[in-house]
């Protein structure tokens, strides 16, 4: 078998986590659903639904309960998750995505580091920022330029510029990752700091225009001689590297369940719509040619999901789920992509026009395939596991 790939789970909820799915079911319906096209033409930041969110304990699964943490699995957290996105996955990420600083601060943290800032994410709605992505290295996390420079009384100077950074606008922390020794390879060249918002020498670019998930904010980040202690390191020096694959291991599931549900209501809205529209004297839901696309938006959507859920559950068990990761954040990218252009064209004309839920869908789903680690990336991550998995047999 390959390694990753184990059996015997079970992924049944328990009544209390059933309890709260219903509750993330019925808070996407009343607060996410009416106003997901109203921050989709405004751009505007959802703080209000954050707000509401974050008082129902419908973020920051990564905390555990020792530090105030609603004490949901990973696994279970992933069935939240997928109601979230169901409503809008711009919201879903501002929502969930502080879970890759969180994970590496839950993994790598001192216990003062996560006292501190677990204590920030318990006490109010609060959104932490992962700053890896810069103009010259998206995929190639090796390439970032971002320098630390240590002096002779032990303290550090950060420069350079990250772009792309999710919640940049509205971070009360920085994870941020730098290069600290210019001659080493990645593996030990680079280092984790937390870097809190009101460091001076921090600059917040403007909010990105971008085609889908337009509530999200996402802006560069400057750090011009930006001065921290060494109690800002985050796993020592020279962890960076590995710290931050560790993180999108841990985040990689989490955008494939998000993805899940955006392909789950498209779906649901193609099979609402060929239901009741009329060809030829009868619902397009009876032509064969209208099954077929749903038929295949069900297949993808329950093994994506499956596969999600398998990697969040190999990585409670201590596993490494790197392979079953990227082929769960492959798949279902690549799923949430068909499902909204296959449903785009069962509303015909209609899936065209701003006036209907599903091209919203379409713009929404594209950067499934691009952020987290594109999907050729993660075919690359795929291709490499299995080959080294194979020689290991």
């Amino acid at each position: 078998m390959i390694k990753g790939l184990t059996s015997t789970f079970n992924f049944d909820p328990s009544p209390e986590t059933q309890a709260t799915i219903e509750m993330a079911r019925n808070f996407t319906r009343d607060h996410i659903i009416p106003k997901a096209s109203p921050l989709d033409q405004s751009g505007e930041y959802p703080l209000e639904i954050m707000k509401k969110a974050h008082s129902l304990g419908l973020m920051n699964f990564f905390i555990p309960p020792q530090y105030g943490g609603s004490g949901l699995s990973y696994v279970d957290s992933l069935l939240v998750h997928e109601e979230l996105s169901y409503g809008c996955t711009g919201v879903s990420a501002t929502l969930g995505l502080s879970s890759l600083s969180g994970s590496a601060l839950l993994s790598y943290g001192s216990e003062d580091q996560r006292k501190k800032y677990f204590q920030k994410f318990i006490e109010k709605p609060t959104v932490a920022a992962f700053c890896i992505t810069e103009s010259n290295a998206g995929s190639d996390v090796g390439a970032i330029r971002t320098r630390a420079d240590r002096n002779s009384a032990g303290a550090w100077t950060i420069n350079g510029e990250k772009a792309w950074i999710t919640n940049a606008g509205y971070a009360d922390w920085f994870f941020v990752l730098a290069r600290t020794d210019p001659n080493a390879k990645p593996s030990g060249a680079l280092t984790a700091f937390i870097v809190d918002k009101d460091t001076p020498g921090i600059k917040v670019g403007r909010k990105e225009d971008n085609l889908g998930q337009r509530c999200a904010d996402t802006r560069s980040v400057s750090f011009e001689d930006v001065r921290v202690s060494d109690s800002a390191v985050l796993g020592g020096v020279g962890n960076g590297f590995k710290i931050t694959m560790g993180s999108f291991d841990y985040q990689r599931p989490i955008l494939a369940i998000n993805a899940v549900g955006l392909a789950r209501r498209a779906m649901e809205e193609s099979i609402k719509y060929a239901s009741q529209r009329i060809v030829f004297q009868q619902p397009i839901a009876k032509q064969q040619a209208i099954q077929f696309k749903l038929a295949e938006m069900a297949i993808g959507i329950e093994t994506a999901r499956l596969a999600a859920l398998k990697a969040a559950w190999c990585h409670m068990k201590g596993e490494q789920n790197t392979l079953i990761a990227a082929i769960a954040k492959c798949l279902a990218a690549d799923t949430a992509n068909k499902a909204a252009t296959e449903a785009v064209q069962i509303f015909g004309g209609c899936g065209y026009s701003k006036d209907y839920p599903v091209e919203k869908l379409l713009r929404d789903a594209k950067i499934f395939q691009i952020y987290g680690g594109t999907c050729e990336i993660q075919r690359i991550i795929i291709a490499r596991e299995v080959i080294k998995n194979s020689r290991d047999r």
